[in-house]
């Protein structure tokens, strides 16, 4: 047996403990594991693990970056393979083959805004050392993701087969996440609005969109708090999914130990985090750096050409086909010009459309940045890693434990013509061509409580539409009221219900003239209500009822209709161009705009209250208004085994608490707080969290949506950093078999255990293990080596709490074993040393079913690899009886610096399964 170091710098430094098969791969045997291990420093001599808190948020423990990464991503595989299969493929396109024609609309974008081409051209102008540590990432993707798909119930469902994940694939499933977050779509509305109604009202619908997130977070000095060290918390704003779009984890090293709140499917903590010495936290700037263009383009005798400021010039220009199930692939001409890929329209249309974006200009997404975040301890380290942010723009906040304070933008905005802010701007006029960037950012001074809630403040400079004021204005009311914060009380505010918005609305109903007696009633009542939104009040029912009724009468004015007629554009951006839910957006401008003369809002006002006071009671705001998490496949939340939770939510869109519907169409949230956390820079255990569902993306698990009561209550679940006080990941669940007894897979520890291993690897039987003449603090040596890899694991294996076997596995692709076949994703190697006695007849073949269904079933790997001696013809043989395939002969080194010819053999799930049911199991008792 022997391992891998990533290269010869990794060998050098003897510090890295990610491995994997590439070109320059060294290998390290046996004989030198000692040697390297005394040179190693012991703070790199860390256990790879996972551990789960009570909440089942997983606490990954890692000898160094890069091993972390591995671990990172092959948990992110095991929790979220469905989420991360699906944002994978929504970057490529090809997201129509399983979801079908919903889907088709996206993949076409996808591939005429390039996001592949784009998050590989981004990729390769990583420097080497963060290109290393997301192709760590990848690797533990690959690695985990066959066994995260076997649980995820969504692939049987769609008969999906999870792939291999490209190198860049992380950055195109931040890409497909993000490209429409700063909304150019509503470019496209404004055109339809001053098609319509004129230039005057280009502003008339501003307002914080129906599909913009935005986000709470607040900086409380350390003068402001009980502890006198600073807070952070807040709550991002994003559709509620299922799974949820932030993982809570832990990434530990020597390093670095930073909790935070985590995208799946990208290494390192982006948004939220506590490195327990600086603490960071964003939310939307609300910039627009992304700019449309109208394109004249006209097809030649070579192609296709645009034009542009200096004449007709050649367009790029190819065709790409997708598959949609249950329909006829779909043919794509992908086009880009100078400005940008062709999103809209071609040169056989009356309108085309191109799309221009900073990754697309540049070849950059800022991902240096998150490596460098993770090794923060200040808030100039903080300053420093999102100086080399791209998209999206943020709004930073961080505190650290010195007294320092940020509060700064971060990204990439371009300079340009004010009026591609707002519109389409022709391509072939030159003053609406980008003219390089803003030299700096807009930051701020932290002198009392800052706050960021997308409204106009720091990022006023670098955007049109941002967030109504209310929820900015309301948090700062509260931050102010006293100082003597703890975090404990944060989520008094993250749950705050006041409706700021309200006011405009029931000022209308105050002059209302010629009512009914219900409606005068109702009328008292409103304006005698408290204006707070929760679950169980029925005024805030009643409000929101009146609301729903004047939002929609506006938009089906004669005045506002007109607006949906025709939006000219494709079907993915038609949510953009939805006149009902911009007009429930923008209510409170509109109510008070003068560009409407022909609409009589006390009329529509009036009209409104008296439908609804006509109706029977309104129920409680809770009963209407229930959180309703997306999920492409539209699959449920609960299990069917399980008693639905009641989802009423508190709060409205302008609260706080903000739990957006759709005034006009639906009271059912779509929208609201995708996590909350409350970031404690005195003690950092003392912080706190909450995710909408769980930590686990599999439904039917018991940490799904095990955090959900909470979330709808308003709490936070603690954070718990004493290491001792976590779980380990359980290597397998208890196995009862029938005549045989109880079977418990647990990790072994080298310290504790090497009496055991040590008298079990020498035997005379074990010969074939290659270890004979060993000492203990060699095999002790070789064995914390191994538990420090992040893809090599060794066991114990219990029958009926008594050790019987030693069980150890490895990732063939990082392993000499892995140059001598095609490794396929979720491989795994497998040695099996069964301990010494006279076993009953039938004792091993019990012992490998147990070890095999551990790992073919509860852990999922598709295919199990084995490499005994070849010469151990019995050994061979047995496998092969066992439903192995026998694959090629190979050569390996052994710890002495011989070779040993080793028979490769293979065994799946199906034949598995065979061997299972058609024969008895009699595998070897030593490879």
């Amino acid at each position: 047996m022997s391992t891998v170091l990533h290269d010869e710098q990794s060998l050098r430094s003897l510090g890295v403990g990610w491995v994997k098969r590439s070109d320059h791969a060294v290998t390290l045997t046996y004989d030198q594991l000692p040697a390297a291990e005394s040179r190693m420093p012991s703070e790199r001599r860390v256990n790879a693990k996972v551990f789960r808190d009570a909440w089942g948020v997983p606490h990954l423990k890692a000898g160094d970056p890069l091993a972390l990464a591995y671990l990172q991503g092959s948990n992110a595989a095991a929790d979220r393979a469905w989420q991360l299969e699906l944002e994978r493929r929504r970057f490529l396109g090809t997201s129509a083959a399983f979801l079908g024609r919903e889907a088709a609309g996206w993949d076409a974008f996808a591939r005429q805004a390039r996001l592949d081409d784009t998050a590989q051209r981004c990729y390769q102008a990583l420097d080497e050392e963060t290109r290393e540590w997301i192709a760590a990432y990848v690797a533990g993707v690959n690695y985990g993701m066959p066994g995260g798909a076997q649980r995820a119930p969504e692939f049987a469902a769609t008969g999906l087969e999870p792939q291999e994940w490209e190198p860049w694939a992380p950055l195109g499933t931040w890409m497909a996440i993000h490209i429409l977050f700063a909304g150019f779509p509503t470019k496209l509305w404004r055109e339809q609005v001053v098609r319509h109604l004129g230039d005057a009202a280009v502003g008339l619908f501003n307002s914080e969109g129906p599909s913009t997130a935005g986000s709470n977070g607040w900086l409380i000095p350390g003068d402001h708090t009980a502890t006198g060290a600073p807070i952070i918390a807040g709550d991002p704003h994003r559709y509620i999914e299922s799974p949820g779009i932030y993982q809570q984890v832990r990434l530990s090293c020597p390093e670095f130990d930073v909790i935070g709140l985590a995208v799946p499917g990208i290494p390192g903590i982006a948004h939220f985090g506590h490195t327990g010495k600086v603490a960071w936290a964003i939310t939307n700037a609300m910039a627009d750096y992304q700019d449309l263009f109208s394109e004249k383009l006209r097809r030649t005798g070579s192609g296709v050409e645009a034009l542009g400021p200096d004449g007709w010039k050649q367009a790029s220009v190819h065709t790409e086909t997708f598959e949609v199930a249950g329909a006829e692939p779909v043919d794509v001409e992908v086009i880009e010009t100078e400005r940008g890929p062709v999103i809209i329209g071609g040169p056989d249309d009356e309108q085309a459309i191109s799309l221009r974006y900073p990754p697309r200009v540049t070849g950059r997404l800022g991902f240096e940045a998150l490596p460098k975040l993770l090794q923060a301890t200040t808030v100039a380290d903080i300053d420093d890693a999102v100086g080399s942010w791209v998209e999206p723009v943020n709004v930073v906040m961080a505190a650290d434990t010195a007294g320092g304070l940020l509060h700064r933008t971060a990204g990439l905005v371009p300079e340009r013509h004010p009026d591609n802010r707002l519109r389409v701007v022709p391509a072939w006029e030159a003053d609406h061509q980008w003219q390089g960037w803003r030299d700096s950012m807009p930051r701020a001074t932290v002198d009392d409580v800052a706050v960021m809630a997308n409204a106009r403040e720091l990022a006023e400079p670098l955007g049109v539409e941002f967030a109504a004021p209310h929820r900015s204005r309301r948090i700062r009311e509260l931050l102010t009221e006293r100082s003597d914060w703890t975090v404990g009380e944060m989520a008094l505010i993250h749950t705050d219900t006041l409706l700021g918005s309200a006011g405009s609305l029931l000022d209308l109903l105050v002059d209302l003239e010629e009512l009914t007696t219900q409606a005068k009633d109702l009328r008292v009542r409103l304006l005698q209500w408290n204006r707070r939104m929760d679950a169980s009040s029925n005024l805030a029912s009643s409000f929101a009822a009146v609301r729903k009724g004047l939002v929609r009468r506006l938009a089906e004015h004669p005045t506002l209709a007109v607006l949906d007629q025709d939006p000219g554009c494709p079907e993915l951006f038609l949510p953009w161009m939805d006149t009902l839910a911009h007009t429930g957006y923008a209510l409170e401008n509109l109510i008070a705009t003068d560009l409407l003369p022909d609409v009589n809002m006390q009329w529509l006002a009036k009209e409104s209250l008296e439908e609804v006071a006509s109706r029977k009671p309104r129920g409680p705001w809770g009963d209407t208004h229930q959180l309703s998490p997306l999920h492409l496949l539209r699959g449920p939340l609960f299990a069917a085994d399980e008693e639905p939770i009641d989802l009423a939510l508190s709060g409205d869109h302008h609260c706080v608490l903000s739990t957006s519907s759709l005034p006009g169409l639906t009271d059912v949230c779509i929208r609201g707080s995708a996590a909350r956390y409350a970031w404690d820079l005195a003690r950092r255990e003392d912080s706190a969290w909450i995710v909408p569902l769980g930590a686990s993306g599999v439904l039917g698990e018991p940490h799904h949506h095990d955090q959900l009561p909470l979330y709808l209550r308003g709490e936070l679940a603690p954070i718990v950093t004493d290491w001792s006080s976590l779980t380990p990941e359980d290597a397998g669940r208890e196995q009862v078999i029938e005549g045989f007894g109880t079977v418990r897979i647990v990790a072994a520890d080298p310290a504790a255990d090497l009496e055991l291993i040590h008298g079990w690897v020498t035997a005379e039987r074990a010969r074939f293990w290659g270890m004979a003449d060993s000492s203990r603090e060699h095999v002790q040596e070789i064995y914390r080596f191994l538990d420090s890899l992040p893809t090599h694991h060794v066991y114990l294996v219990h029958l009926d709490d008594e050790p019987v076997a030693l069980l150890q596995t490895y990732d063939p692709a990082a392993d000499p074993v892995g140059e001598a076949y095609e490794v396929r994703a979720g491989d795994i190697g497998v040695h099996l040393l069964v301990g010494p006695g006279t076993p009953r007849p039938g004792f091993t073949g019990d012992l490998l079913t147990a070890v095999l269904r551990f790992l073919l079933i509860h852990r999922g790997h598709p295919r199990l690899v084995v490499e005994p001696d070849a010469r151990n013809a019995k050994a061979v043989d047995r496998f092969r009886r066992t439903g192995f395939t026998l694959g090629p002969q190979v050569t390996i080194t052994q710890h002495d610096g011989t070779t040993k010819p080793a028979q490769l053999g293979f065994l799946t799930r199906e034949a598995f399964d065979r061997a299972v049911s058609d024969q008895p199991v009699e595998p070897p008792t030593a490879e």
